[in-house]
């Protein structure tokens, strides 16, 4: 089975950290990703939202250098949560649990950057230091081919 989700959006608002009884840091946000689309003669747009949470090292280095604005790519991997709420419904809510983030830009300067975000495994790291490009891989009004 394959469970891989891709997405590159904005923060919407500056990453929480917490913990869980085991010590682990747990980091969570949102990141907008808004579409484009043409009707008949006009250009409309509508925004969607997506929670991600991520677990570790990855969760304790994302909270110290994200802020809302930034635009990031997110690599991870669909989750579906379950709980019961207090009034006994059964609720669910589905996220993208990140695996890797790459900074893409800063919101302060506006400039554009390359920069990932260390996973846990330094190997990793190494590796896609090795294939970064000097050029950003893409400009902000050039149409995304998926």
């Amino acid at each position: 089975m394959l469970n891989k989700a891709l997405l590159i959006g904005r923060l919407t608002k500056d990453p929480v950290i917490r913990y869980l009884p085991s010590g682990t840091p747990v980091t969570e946000f949102s990141l907008v990703w808004n579409r484009r689309f043409k009707v008949n003669d006009e250009w409309k747009e509508e925004s969607h939202f997506f929670d991600i949470k991520a677990f570790g090292n990855l969760a304790e280095s994302l909270a110290t250098r994200l802020s809302k604005g930034f635009l990031v790519v997110v690599e991870g991997r669909l989750t579906q949560e379950r709980w019961t709420a207090q009034d006994g419904k059964s609720q669910t809510k589905v996220r993208i649990i990140a695996e890797s983030v790459r900074i893409l830009r800063k919101p302060q300067t506006g400039e554009m950057i390359e920069e990932t975000v260390p996973p846990d495994n330094e190997e990793q790291i190494e590796e896609e230091l090795k294939n970064l490009s000097k050029e950003p891989p893409f400009d902000e009004e050039d149409e995304i081919p998926f």
